[in-house]
């Protein structure tokens, strides 16, 4: 009977148990590899060694590169170039985004930085997760079919129904609408709350681009309020950056429960203290019901290299495994289209243009405390 296929992470935590053993080498190519890694001794199918042979020359490269060998770091590169893909496994397609970032990392530090990484950080969105908005619709729903995707929104979305239990008007303002997708799953709590029938759903998205996308996020979601015969207003409201956000441009009534949500925005925020001041002072003038707030747990912010591309390496490791096991081709899409930008951002970005700034709870707290 075969053995059960090792998932990414767990051919990840052996390739860093077996780098740990070689990194002291002070020379470190294919051949050093071959010679101190045998998958037959860990009986390993050959692609699951070939794999973890390719996470070690990754490890080995972010090492060399944060010892500034770069040199010899970009050699190390060249062979994760050359045996990863973005259409391979797990372990190949996570490998691809990384080296990008890695190698992007070695071209600043060296002065040697390419027109297309330049023009790629100039295109950068103020907040990047509004790039999902601009996915065709039927990614939109394999994605929401992330076990963490379906776990955060039914607890968001029960935690406002329950805020909301008495209301028959519910202002639900988004400051990071995307797909629309907690919407939706609103939509549906509200239409079966029978008790206290819904009269009036009105949704404000605000955003800083993307005005466009996000009415026709706005179509979609009065066409699935018109199936479940809610009545539904959608407004946009546009701002140049987040710290102009003000309560008088939500069009406020007295007889309306407000809920605030934002899923994935602090991550851009909490360096940005205007930013987060004139959310706060929103949210202290207009007292809303509940403030559903959605984050990941895990900490991207450290100033050394070595510990935030760690750091990295295992969230991305588990990511590129719930989007193997969860969806269809379509994740290399997902993959290509936001993920490797996260990627390449956390990894390469000097400290002034890092925009991904994941932090664990207990350091959010005192940036949100309202």
């Amino acid at each position: 009977m075969a053995s059960a296929k090792l998932s990414a992470a767990s051919l990840m935590e052996i390739a860093r148990a077996s780098f740990s053993n070689i990194s002291s080498l002070e020379c470190f190519d294919l051949t050093a590899l071959n010679k101190f890694f045998d998958g037959a001794l860990l009986n390993l199918s050959g692609d699951e060694s070939k794999d973890i042979e390719l996470a070690i020359l990754l490890l080995a490269s972010a090492d060399k590169l944060g010892n500034l060998q770069f040199d010899h770091a970009g050699k190390l590169l060249n062979l994760c170039d050359f045996l990863s893909t973005n259409a391979g496994s797990s372990i190949q397609r996570m490998v691809h985004y990384f080296s990008k970032g890695l190698r992007e990392k070695i071209d600043a530090a060296t002065g040697a930085t390419t027109s297309m990484a330049r023009e790629s950080r100039e295109g950068e969105l103020s907040h990047p997760d509004e790039t999902l908005v601009s996915l065709n619709p039927a990614l939109i729903t394999c994605s929401l079919k992330l076990p963490f995707v379906q776990v955060t929104q039914f607890a968001g979305v029960q935690a406002i129904i329950e805020s909301v239990a008495s209301a028959k008007k519910v202002h639900f303002i988004d400051l990071a609408i995307r797909s629309g997708a907690q919407c939706t799953a609103l939509m549906q709590a509200l239409a079966t709350r029978h008790e206290c029938p819904i009269e009036l759903l009105k949704v404000t998205a605000v955003g800083t681009t993307l005005q466009n996308k996000m009415k026709e996020t706005g179509k979609r979601l009065a066409c699935f309020a018109e199936a479940l015969n809610i009545p539904f207003l959608f407004n946009v409201v546009m701002v140049t950056d987040l710290k102009d956000i003000s309560e008088d441009m939500f069009e406020l009534n007295d007889d309306e429960a407000v809920v605030f949500s934002f899923r994935f925005l602090l991550r851009h925020t909490l360096t940005q203290p205007e930013c987060l001041e004139s959310i706060i002072r929103v949210l202290k003038n207009i007292n809303p019901s509940i403030v559903v707030v959605t984050e990941y747990e895990v900490d991207h912010t450290s100033a050394t290299f070595t510990e935030r591309f760690s750091e990295a390496l295992c969230f991305y490791t588990a990511f590129f495994d719930w989007l193997e096991d969860c969806m269809d081709q379509n994740k290399r899409i997902i993959e290509s289209a936001y993920l490797g930008d996260e990627i390449r951002n956390i990894v390469a970005a000097k400290d002034e243009d890092r925009i991904f700034r994941d932090m664990k709870i207990e350091e959010k707290q005192p940036g949100i405390a309202v």
